[in-house]
Protein backbone atom coordinates (compact mmCIF):
# COMPACT_ATOMS: atom_id res chain seq x y z
CA UNK A 1 0.00 0.00 0.00
CA UNK A 2 2.91 2.30 0.90
CA UNK A 3 4.92 1.64 -2.17
CA UNK A 4 1.80 1.92 -4.08
CA UNK A 5 1.43 5.71 -2.51
CA UNK A 6 4.88 6.40 -3.04
CA UNK A 7 4.92 5.28 -6.83
CA UNK A 8 1.72 7.42 -7.41
CA UNK A 9 3.44 10.61 -5.62
CA UNK A 10 6.43 9.55 -7.80
CA UNK A 11 4.75 9.81 -10.91
CA UNK A 12 3.39 12.86 -9.98
CA UNK A 13 6.20 14.92 -8.60
CA UNK A 14 7.97 13.90 -12.03
CA UNK A 15 5.01 15.03 -14.09
CA UNK A 16 5.01 18.35 -12.30
CA UNK A 17 9.03 18.31 -13.03
CA UNK A 18 8.17 17.89 -16.31
CA UNK A 19 5.55 20.57 -16.85
CA UNK A 20 7.48 23.19 -15.15
CA UNK A 21 10.85 22.44 -16.93
CA UNK A 22 8.81 22.93 -20.54
CA UNK A 23 7.31 26.27 -18.98
CA UNK A 24 11.26 27.05 -18.15
CA UNK A 25 12.15 26.25 -21.36
CA UNK A 26 9.12 28.35 -23.01
CA UNK A 27 10.44 31.26 -20.89
CA UNK A 28 14.02 31.02 -21.59
CA UNK A 29 13.15 30.99 -25.20
CA UNK A 30 11.04 33.83 -25.03
CA UNK A 31 13.30 36.18 -23.61
CA UNK A 32 15.80 35.10 -26.08
CA UNK A 33 13.36 36.11 -28.96
CA UNK A 34 12.66 39.42 -27.05
CA UNK A 35 16.88 40.01 -26.96
CA UNK A 36 16.67 39.36 -30.49
CA UNK A 37 14.68 41.94 -31.48
CA UNK A 38 15.87 44.11 -29.07
CA UNK A 39 18.78 43.80 -30.94
CA UNK A 40 17.82 43.88 -33.79
CA UNK A 41 15.53 46.85 -33.24
CA UNK A 42 19.27 48.84 -32.00
CA UNK A 43 21.17 48.04 -35.48
CA UNK A 44 18.28 49.19 -37.78
CA UNK A 45 18.54 52.62 -38.45
CA UNK A 46 14.68 54.55 -37.49
CA UNK A 47 12.64 55.47 -40.51
CA UNK A 48 14.31 52.90 -42.81
CA UNK A 49 17.97 54.34 -42.42
CA UNK A 50 17.57 58.44 -42.83
CA UNK A 51 19.81 58.80 -39.97
CA UNK A 52 22.86 56.96 -42.13
CA UNK A 53 24.17 59.55 -43.84
CA UNK A 54 26.42 62.58 -43.18
CA UNK A 55 24.56 64.94 -45.54
CA UNK A 56 27.59 67.83 -45.64
CA UNK A 57 31.37 68.16 -43.41
CA UNK A 58 28.67 70.09 -41.33
CA UNK A 59 27.11 66.89 -40.08
CA UNK A 60 23.77 67.62 -37.99
CA UNK A 61 24.16 68.25 -34.51
CA UNK A 62 21.60 67.82 -31.95
CA UNK A 63 18.85 69.89 -33.08
CA UNK A 64 17.64 73.11 -30.49
CA UNK A 65 14.20 72.87 -29.20
CA UNK A 66 11.86 74.73 -31.26
CA UNK A 67 11.91 75.54 -35.06
CA UNK A 68 11.36 78.63 -37.13
CA UNK A 69 8.08 79.17 -39.46
CA UNK A 70 9.40 80.26 -42.70
CA UNK A 71 6.43 81.43 -44.47
CA UNK A 72 6.12 82.79 -48.30
CA UNK A 73 3.57 84.98 -49.01
CA UNK A 74 2.53 87.48 -52.16
CA UNK A 75 0.69 90.43 -52.50
CA UNK A 76 -2.06 88.81 -49.66
CA UNK A 77 -2.14 90.12 -46.43
CA UNK A 78 -5.36 88.70 -45.17
CA UNK A 79 -4.11 85.58 -45.69
CA UNK A 80 -0.73 86.41 -43.76
CA UNK A 81 -2.42 87.89 -41.31
CA UNK A 82 -4.40 84.68 -40.78
CA UNK A 83 -1.49 82.54 -40.99
CA UNK A 84 0.67 84.28 -38.50
CA UNK A 85 -2.17 84.56 -36.31
CA UNK A 86 -2.55 80.76 -36.16
CA UNK A 87 1.04 79.73 -35.75
CA UNK A 88 1.70 81.94 -33.04
CA UNK A 89 -0.40 79.63 -30.82
CA UNK A 90 1.80 76.20 -31.69
CA UNK A 91 4.03 75.52 -28.40
CA UNK A 92 7.05 74.70 -30.49
CA UNK A 93 7.54 77.97 -32.71
CA UNK A 94 10.54 80.04 -31.70
CA UNK A 95 10.24 82.41 -34.24
CA UNK A 96 8.68 84.10 -37.88
CA UNK A 97 10.21 84.85 -41.04
CA UNK A 98 8.52 86.73 -43.64
CA UNK A 99 9.79 85.64 -47.52
CA UNK A 100 8.77 89.21 -49.05
CA UNK A 101 10.03 90.12 -52.64
CA UNK A 102 6.99 92.38 -53.44
CA UNK A 103 8.34 96.01 -55.05
CA UNK A 104 7.34 97.76 -51.86
CA UNK A 105 8.48 97.18 -48.32
CA UNK A 106 5.58 96.00 -45.52
CA UNK A 107 3.62 98.64 -44.40
CA UNK A 108 3.84 99.58 -40.54
CA UNK A 109 -0.05 98.81 -40.29
CA UNK A 110 1.01 95.32 -41.05
CA UNK A 111 4.18 94.85 -38.94
CA UNK A 112 2.04 96.36 -36.01
CA UNK A 113 -1.04 93.75 -36.50
CA UNK A 114 1.36 90.86 -36.30
CA UNK A 115 3.05 91.99 -33.72
CA UNK A 116 0.21 92.17 -31.28
CA UNK A 117 -1.34 88.82 -33.27
CA UNK A 118 1.84 87.05 -31.81
CA UNK A 119 1.92 88.74 -28.44
CA UNK A 120 -2.02 87.75 -28.09
CA UNK A 121 -1.95 84.13 -29.31
CA UNK A 122 1.45 82.66 -28.25
CA UNK A 123 1.33 80.69 -25.13
CA UNK A 124 3.10 81.05 -22.10
CA UNK A 125 3.72 85.08 -23.00
CA UNK A 126 6.89 83.37 -25.21
CA UNK A 127 8.55 86.16 -26.97
CA UNK A 128 8.25 84.81 -30.73
CA UNK A 129 10.76 86.80 -33.05
CA UNK A 130 8.98 88.43 -36.41
CA UNK A 131 11.23 89.19 -39.06
CA UNK A 132 10.76 90.31 -42.80
CA UNK A 133 13.62 89.03 -45.27
CA UNK A 134 13.56 91.71 -47.47
CA UNK A 135 14.41 90.61 -51.33
CA UNK A 136 15.06 93.18 -54.21
CA UNK A 137 14.08 90.61 -56.79
CA UNK A 138 11.05 88.68 -57.17
CA UNK A 139 12.24 85.42 -57.68
CA UNK A 140 10.81 81.78 -56.09
CA UNK A 141 14.30 81.56 -54.75
CA UNK A 142 13.69 83.98 -52.27
CA UNK A 143 12.32 81.50 -50.36
CA UNK A 144 15.14 79.40 -49.64
CA UNK A 145 17.58 81.83 -49.28
CA UNK A 146 20.36 81.12 -46.92
CA UNK A 147 19.91 82.66 -43.78
CA UNK A 148 22.66 83.17 -41.23
CA UNK A 149 21.10 84.04 -38.04
CA UNK A 150 17.93 81.96 -37.54
CA UNK A 151 17.46 80.95 -34.04
CA UNK A 152 16.24 77.40 -34.82
CA UNK A 153 18.27 74.63 -36.64
CA UNK A 154 14.80 73.48 -38.95
CA UNK A 155 12.58 75.63 -40.23
CA UNK A 156 9.19 75.29 -41.14
CA UNK A 157 8.63 76.32 -44.89
CA UNK A 158 4.67 76.98 -45.86
CA UNK A 159 2.65 78.97 -47.85
CA UNK A 160 0.82 81.57 -46.57
CA UNK A 161 -2.77 80.00 -47.94
CA UNK A 162 -3.06 76.79 -46.03
CA UNK A 163 -3.04 75.82 -42.34
CA UNK A 164 -2.08 72.82 -39.79
CA UNK A 165 -3.58 72.59 -36.71
CA UNK A 166 -0.82 72.76 -34.20
CA UNK A 167 -1.32 69.47 -32.80
CA UNK A 168 -0.24 67.73 -36.26
CA UNK A 169 2.80 70.42 -36.73
CA UNK A 170 3.87 69.53 -33.10
CA UNK A 171 3.89 65.99 -34.60
CA UNK A 172 5.77 66.44 -37.61
CA UNK A 173 8.79 68.57 -35.95
CA UNK A 174 9.13 65.04 -33.56
CA UNK A 175 9.06 63.15 -36.71
CA UNK A 176 11.71 65.18 -38.04
CA UNK A 177 13.49 65.38 -35.09
CA UNK A 178 14.25 61.58 -35.06
CA UNK A 179 15.24 62.41 -38.98
CA UNK A 180 16.71 65.57 -38.58
CA UNK A 181 18.48 64.67 -42.30
CA UNK A 182 15.22 64.22 -44.24
CA UNK A 183 12.84 66.31 -45.94
CA UNK A 184 9.24 66.01 -43.28
CA UNK A 185 6.03 67.49 -44.63
CA UNK A 186 2.58 66.78 -45.44
CA UNK A 187 2.52 67.03 -49.00
CA UNK A 188 3.91 64.01 -51.03
CA UNK A 189 4.32 63.96 -54.81
CA UNK A 190 5.71 61.33 -57.18
CA UNK A 191 7.85 60.97 -60.37
CA UNK A 192 7.34 57.78 -62.98
CA UNK A 193 9.54 56.36 -65.56
CA UNK A 194 8.40 57.06 -68.99
CA UNK A 195 10.12 54.85 -71.88
CA UNK A 196 8.09 55.65 -75.15
CA UNK A 197 9.19 59.43 -74.44
CA UNK A 198 10.32 59.46 -78.03
CA UNK A 199 11.39 56.39 -78.05
CA UNK A 200 14.08 57.18 -74.90
CA UNK A 201 13.45 57.65 -71.05
CA UNK A 202 12.13 60.17 -69.28
CA UNK A 203 10.28 61.34 -66.37
CA UNK A 204 6.87 62.04 -65.14
CA UNK A 205 5.86 64.55 -62.45
CA UNK A 206 2.67 62.80 -61.09
CA UNK A 207 0.56 64.71 -58.30
CA UNK A 208 -1.45 63.69 -55.54
CA UNK A 209 -3.93 61.17 -57.23
CA UNK A 210 -1.21 58.92 -58.23
CA UNK A 211 0.42 59.06 -54.18
CA UNK A 212 -3.35 57.94 -53.13
CA UNK A 213 -3.58 55.36 -55.54
CA UNK A 214 0.17 53.90 -55.65
CA UNK A 215 0.49 54.49 -51.63
CA UNK A 216 4.35 55.80 -52.96
CA UNK A 217 6.09 59.25 -53.18
CA UNK A 218 9.44 60.34 -53.80
CA UNK A 219 8.88 64.07 -53.36
CA UNK A 220 8.07 65.98 -50.09
CA UNK A 221 6.44 69.43 -51.61
CA UNK A 222 8.01 72.80 -49.45
CA UNK A 223 4.84 74.58 -49.54
CA UNK A 224 4.16 72.23 -45.61
CA UNK A 225 7.86 71.00 -44.94
CA UNK A 226 10.42 70.88 -42.30
CA UNK A 227 13.86 70.53 -43.03
CA UNK A 228 17.26 71.68 -41.53
CA UNK A 229 18.61 74.75 -41.89
CA UNK A 230 21.74 74.03 -43.70
CA UNK A 231 19.61 73.41 -46.73
CA UNK A 232 18.85 76.79 -46.93
CA UNK A 233 22.75 77.54 -47.30
CA UNK A 234 23.33 74.58 -49.77
CA UNK A 235 20.60 75.60 -51.68
CA UNK A 236 22.01 79.36 -52.26
CA UNK A 237 25.59 78.68 -52.62
CA UNK A 238 25.82 74.61 -53.59
CA UNK A 239 23.89 73.78 -55.60
CA UNK A 240 24.34 74.60 -59.44
CA UNK A 241 23.51 77.79 -59.77
CA UNK A 242 21.21 76.78 -63.66
CA UNK A 243 19.38 75.22 -61.52
CA UNK A 244 18.48 78.75 -59.70
CA UNK A 245 18.18 80.56 -63.15
CA UNK A 246 15.87 77.66 -64.74
CA UNK A 247 13.64 78.48 -61.41
CA UNK A 248 13.78 82.14 -61.87
CA UNK A 249 13.30 82.15 -66.04
CA UNK A 250 10.18 79.64 -65.65
CA UNK A 251 8.81 80.95 -62.16
CA UNK A 252 7.91 77.22 -61.05
CA UNK A 253 9.66 74.23 -59.71
CA UNK A 254 11.69 75.74 -56.56
CA UNK A 255 10.08 73.58 -54.33
CA UNK A 256 11.44 70.42 -56.41
CA UNK A 257 14.85 71.97 -56.51
CA UNK A 258 14.78 71.64 -52.90
CA UNK A 259 13.50 67.87 -52.99
CA UNK A 260 16.47 67.12 -55.65
CA UNK A 261 18.81 69.12 -53.49
CA UNK A 262 17.85 66.57 -50.29
CA UNK A 263 17.52 63.49 -51.64
CA UNK A 264 21.09 64.11 -53.60
CA UNK A 265 22.80 65.02 -50.33
CA UNK A 266 21.37 62.06 -48.26
CA UNK A 267 20.97 59.26 -50.56
CA UNK A 268 17.05 58.58 -48.67
CA UNK A 269 13.66 59.29 -49.68
CA UNK A 270 11.61 62.19 -47.45
CA UNK A 271 8.83 61.18 -44.78
CA UNK A 272 5.17 61.96 -45.77
CA UNK A 273 3.18 62.71 -42.40
CA UNK A 274 -0.60 62.06 -42.56
CA UNK A 275 -2.41 65.54 -41.68
CA UNK A 276 -5.37 67.57 -42.56
CA UNK A 277 -5.02 70.47 -44.66
CA UNK A 278 -7.08 74.00 -44.19
CA UNK A 279 -6.55 75.89 -47.40
CA UNK A 280 -7.82 79.42 -46.61
CA UNK A 281 -6.82 80.66 -50.54
CA UNK A 282 -7.73 80.51 -54.20
CA UNK A 283 -5.80 77.28 -56.16
CA UNK A 284 -2.73 79.03 -57.18
CA UNK A 285 -0.49 77.70 -60.31
CA UNK A 286 -1.37 73.97 -59.67
CA UNK A 287 -4.74 74.82 -61.30
CA UNK A 288 -3.51 76.08 -64.01
CA UNK A 289 -3.74 74.09 -67.68
CA UNK A 290 -0.69 71.82 -68.84
CA UNK A 291 0.86 71.90 -64.63
CA UNK A 292 2.12 68.31 -64.58
CA UNK A 293 3.80 69.30 -68.04
CA UNK A 294 6.10 72.09 -66.52
CA UNK A 295 7.00 70.45 -63.66
CA UNK A 296 7.68 66.96 -65.19
CA UNK A 297 10.01 69.44 -67.49
CA UNK A 298 11.50 70.62 -64.47
CA UNK A 299 12.08 66.94 -63.02
CA UNK A 300 13.84 65.65 -66.67
CA UNK A 301 15.98 69.10 -66.49
CA UNK A 302 17.24 68.77 -63.01
CA UNK A 303 18.16 64.95 -63.75
CA UNK A 304 20.45 66.50 -66.50
CA UNK A 305 22.04 68.79 -64.12
CA UNK A 306 22.73 66.13 -61.55
CA UNK A 307 23.51 63.39 -64.18
CA UNK A 308 21.05 61.41 -62.60
CA UNK A 309 17.62 60.60 -60.68
CA UNK A 310 18.29 61.49 -56.93
CA UNK A 311 14.78 61.16 -55.95
CA UNK A 312 14.60 57.86 -54.04
CA UNK A 313 10.46 56.33 -53.72
CA UNK A 314 9.39 54.89 -50.35
CA UNK A 315 6.14 53.83 -48.74
CA UNK A 316 6.66 55.20 -45.56
CA UNK A 317 4.08 57.05 -43.42
CA UNK A 318 4.34 58.89 -40.58
CA UNK A 319 0.55 58.79 -38.50
CA UNK A 320 -0.26 59.86 -34.92
CA UNK A 321 -1.99 57.20 -33.22
CA UNK A 322 -3.63 59.94 -30.84
CA UNK A 323 -6.11 60.51 -33.82
CA UNK A 324 -6.21 57.47 -35.93
CA UNK A 325 -8.76 54.73 -35.07
CA UNK A 326 -7.31 51.90 -36.69
CA UNK A 327 -3.46 51.05 -35.40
Amino acid sequence: MRSSLFSRRTIRQGAISAVGSAKMKLLFGCCMLLTLIMLASRTAAPYGGWNRYDVSPRGSSLPRKGYTLLINTWKRNDLLKKSISHYASCPGLDSIHIVWSEPNPPLKSLIKFLNHAIKVNSKDGRDIELRFDINKEDSLNNRFKEIKDLKSDVVFSIDDDIIFPCATVEFAFSVWQSAPDAMVGFVPRIHWVDKSYNGQAAYIYSGWWSVWWTGTYSMILSKAAFFHKKYLSMYTNEMPSSIREYVTKNRNCEDIAMSFLVANATGAPPIWVKGNIFEIGSSGISSLGGHIERRSECVNHFVGEYRGMPLVPTSVKAVDSHYTWFW
